[in-house]
């Protein structure tokens, strides 16, 4: 799995996660580089759900959990009204990198 960079585009943070589109499960990556977030899908059949949001874009970062010990993600609002939820072991420190970055 490759994602092509833009030219003095850098990775800043990459970790596994699914992307929830419409109550289905995609899993891939999640990339953060200086000028945007990727989500890469790890399987070829499933590049269609491939995202690319800016950070110009993006409206807000939304943390949440689902129980005591259970799942933890971030939600991305876009600027469309788009919410695309990414369940992170790291969310803290995905959450903030992304909020320094809007």
């Amino acid at each position: 799995m490759t994602v092509k960079l833009n030219a003095n585009e850098v990775v800043l943070k990459a970790g596994d996660t699914n992307q929830v589109v419409d109550n289905n499960t995609v899993e891939g990556k999640l990339i953060v580089t200086n000028q945007r977030i990727y989500f890469k899908a790890l399987k070829e059949e499933m590049e269609k759900f491939n995202l690319e949001i800016l950070f110009d874009n993006i409206l807000e970062v939304i943390y949440y959990s689902k129980g005591l010990f259970s799942v933890k993600g971030l939600n991305v609002v876009t600027r469309e009204g788009k919410i695309h939820s990414f369940p992170l072991k790291k969310r803290d420190e995905f959450g903030q990198l992304i909020n320094k970055m809007y």
